[in-house]
């Protein structure tokens, strides 16, 4: 069982910046795939980012490819996501996501609370 607990989230303008965190509890956390994803007002909950175990991969929706990174720190149970260059449609509520083998999938084991970010113009 992992539960996750978001932080980071708020109000930006655009052209802005923001860096989520996404606490974990438990201790293997190392061993989940961890991963972003965001949902916004009247749309279905969208995949951003994902981090391997060990953080040597990550991938990217194509819309924050350049903008967006993730990372993670094992020592702190933690994932990041330093949100870059922050538009308007970037407004969404942002969640955590972990899962033993795929993140990307859409279906993760673990979700977070979520944590809402606005952008406004």
């Amino acid at each position: 069982q992992v539960q996750l607990v978001e932080s980071g989230g708020g109000l930006v303008q655009a052209g802005g910046s923001l860096r989520l965190s996404c606490a974990a509890s438990g201790r293997t956390f190392s061993s989940y795939v961890m991963g972003w994803y965001r949902q916004a007002p009247g749309k279905e909950r969208g995949f951003v980012a994902a981090i391997s175990r060990s953080a040597g991969s990550t991938n990217y929706a194509d819309s924050v490819k350049g903008r967006f990174t993730i990372s993670r720190d094992n020592a702190k149970n933690t994932v990041y996501l330093q949100m870059n260059s922050l538009k308007p449609e970037d407004t969404a509520v942002y969640y955590c996501a972990a899962d033993p083998l795929v993140v990307s999938d859409g279906k993760p084991a673990y979700w977070g609370q979520g944590t809402q970010v606005t952008v406004s113009s």
